[in-house]
């Protein structure tokens, strides 16, 4: 599916529906080609869940992913 600048402007959400569905979408600018919009494809984790950590599965760390965020999100101590 092609749409112009305008059409992502004035529709987004009628766009990412479409993309959501499985469609990719090109963004024409004057005619040209200027981007696409594609479908993410979801890592699958051990468990068959989505997971943004798929590397995690093979990490060598005692510590859940849980507990690595958290640590990442609190800060530096001085």
């Amino acid at each position: 599916m092609e749409v112009t600048t305008k059409e992502l402007r004035i529709q987004p959400g009628r766009i990412i529906d479409q993309v959501s569905t499985g469609q990719e979408i090109t963004i024409t600018f004057r005619g040209k080609p200027l981007a696409r919009i594609i479908p993410f494809a979801p890592i699958l984790g051990v468990k068959g869940e989505v997971s943004m950590f798929g590397i995690w599965k093979s990490h060598e760390h005692e510590i859940s992913v849980e507990e690595e965020v958290r640590d990442l999100r609190k800060g530096r101590v001085f």
